[in-house]
């Protein structure tokens, strides 16, 4: 019979080299764990979006993204809302908040990142950065908006996308929902067993960033966030130079169509349009 020692030894080697082959794992695949795109090529904008149109994006390092852009109904307030999505689908999915969105005056710009909705590339945070600075810079230099009249609305991944962007590109304002301080301590929350902020290669670090921004700043956030601690949400909101409004959706779950187009997330986004570029022009529409 083995010395009990002998098996003890053999037992925390074989775990130990299940361990690495795990961490090597993680390591290498770490991008299909925190991107989830929707490969399938998304319909023209008008089959979606009466009014809307199809655009394309130039990226810094050659890239075509599709995008659509939805003017404002009137009266308009004068504001064009960036859209940057969250980890998961494709702009399609926002059609809704689009169309709440230039219900209430605002013109809004939506758009894939590389690998989704057909799109050339493979998402990176690196990639990401490119791809919003393509979305700003076609509102800027093709639309003709000027910068003080562009609000970034970031959902979830798409909130640490802006938030960046915010930091060489101010904004009139700064719409976050469900944002997370880093991308390490919202991943530690999902996997507290492994060393996750040593093996990430992408950081995403929206409350350091957050902190560096002059405009003013909304959070909007479940209360039954699953997927992002409501409790980073308010982390970021405090971490805000000029934190306009925090706004929690009661009982709401990271994917919850209340926080995807609900009258909250719609609401906080006119209240910001209001705030920085004066309000409506006319009599507020019917939604």
């Amino acid at each position: 019979m083995e010395d009990v020692g002998v098996l003890s030894a053999r037992t925390a080697a074989f775990l130990a080299a299940v361990l690495l082959l795990v961490v090597a794992m993680l390591w290498t695949m770490q991008r299909q764990l925190i991107y989830f795109p929707g490969t399938a090529p998304v319909p023209p904008a008008a089959a979606v979006l009466p009014g809307a149109r199809d655009v394309v994006l130039e990226t810094s390092d050659g890239l075509r993204l599709g995008a659509w852009y939805v003017p404002a109904r009137p009266p308009e307030r004068g504001i064009t809302v960036l859209v940057a999505n969250g980890n998961a689908g494709d702009r399609s999915l926002r059609a809704p908040l689009a169309e709440a969105l230039s219900r209430r005056g605002l013109a809004v710009l939506l758009f894939d990142y590389r690998g989704y909705g057909g799109n050339p590339g493979s998402p990176s945070e690196e990639g990401l950065a490119r791809d919003v600075r393509a979305a700003r810079a076609y509102l800027v230099d093709d639309v003709g908006v000027r910068p003080d009249r562009i609000l970034y609305l970031g959902e979830s991944l798409g909130a640490a996308v802006v938030t960046e962007l915010a930091t060489e590109h101010p904004p009139a304002g700064l719409v976050l929902r469900s944002p997370f301080t880093d991308l390490a301590a919202v991943g530690q929350e999902h996997y507290p067993f492994l060393p996750v902020r040593a093996l990430l290669r992408e950081r995403y670090p929206v409350r350091e960033q957050v902190a560096r921004i002059r405009a003013p700043v909304s959070v909007v956030y479940g209360g039954a966030d699953s997927i992002v601690p409501p409790e980073q949400s308010v982390a970021v909101a405090r971490a805000a130079v000029h934190l306009h409004a925090l706004v929690e959706v009661e009982g709401a779950d990271h994917n919850d169509p209340a926080l995807l187009d609900g009258p909250e997330l719609v609401e906080a986004v006119a209240d910001l349009a209001d705030q920085v570029g004066g309000g409506l022009t006319g009599p507020r529409p019917n939604v």
